[in-house]
């Protein structure tokens, strides 16, 4: 058998898909498995990945709704699966050239070498399953099946979250489409959202600075103040109020307007410009 072993450690659960209209198994309700079903779905996932170039990772390969149709890419394919039983059904089933490996994503160590990561994560873990994507490196690209909200604050629609504006200098994200819950099994209580995550080729704040930036962002998005300029003064206290209200009106941002209204440039001139100082 070509299932690697690893040890878990954790009770972290990554999220699940299966044969579309055919789920198979039912989920185990402590790893809790929810499985892809809708076949345009999976279409949708394995187009925005041919766009992309190296050796594919699957976050919660399940049953292989998108490992199976993934492999008619002809690249070195990686699935990753806590489900030992899934795990060992799954590699029985896939070729030789494909490697299903039962660990837990959240300890499972990826490649520095260039690659792409693919995966159905689950909803009630989205976020750390990001932040150890984000975190994670050698990735080019990422495309993500996540609880719709999410999808939407990540793509910064309606306004960019913190978490966002933390990692926009080095990232850019994409909402793709709405995904409905009727495409899972068992159906979730809320819509999923397909969204990409593309490491940008040059970055807008060198990584080094990757800490202090985002210690920079966090303050002014918990900064007290009716709008930017007085959050702004409130964070970076040696940056002038002069210098402030010059900034904001160059980039006719409105007094009262709020740190989830910046863009990704804005953000990292504004770090620059603190740095200056």
């Amino acid at each position: 058998m070509r299932t690697q072993r690893h040890q878990q450690n954790s009770h972290q659960r990554p999220g699940r898909s299966s044969h579309p209209g055919r789920p198979g198994r039912p989920g185990r309700h402590e790893l809790g498995q929810n499985f892809l079903v809708d076949q345009s779905v999976v279409d949708a996932i394995v187009g925005l990945v041919t766009r992309t170039d190296g050796p594919i990772i699957e976050i919660g390969a399940g049953d292989g709704a998108l490992t199976l149709p993934l492999q008619g890419l002809a690249r070195p394919l990686t699935g990753i699966e806590i489900d030992d039983r899934r795990a060992a059904r799954l590699d029985r089933r896939t070729r030789p050239s494909t490697t299903i490996v039962q660990a837990d994503f959240l300890r499972y160590t990826v490649p520095s070498a260039p690659h792409v990561l693919v995966g159905n994560l689950p909803f009630h873990q989205t976020t750390a399953m990001l932040r150890r994507i984000l975190n994670a490196p050698g990735w080019t690209d990422a495309v993500l099946l996540v609880q719709w909200e999410v999808a939407r604050r990540r793509a910064g629609v309606g306004g960019a979250t913190m978490m966002t504006a933390q990692w926009w200098p080095w990232f850019e994200f994409r909402l793709v489409r709405r995904v409905p819950a009727a495409a899972f099994r068992p159906r979730p209580g809320v819509d999923g959202g397909l969204m990409t995550v593309s490491r940008r080729e040059r970055s807008l704040v060198d990584r080094r600075e990757q800490r202090r930036y985002q210690d920079f962002v966090q303050r002014v998005f918990t900064a007290r103040g009716r709008g930017l300029p007085e959050m702004l003064a409130a964070a970076a206290p040696e940056l002038p109020r002069q210098r402030i209200r010059r900034w904001t009106r160059h980039h006719r941002i409105a007094p009262h307007a709020l740190p989830k209204s910046l863009t990704a440039e804005q953000w990292a001139e504004l770090y620059r410009l603190r740095q200056e100082r």
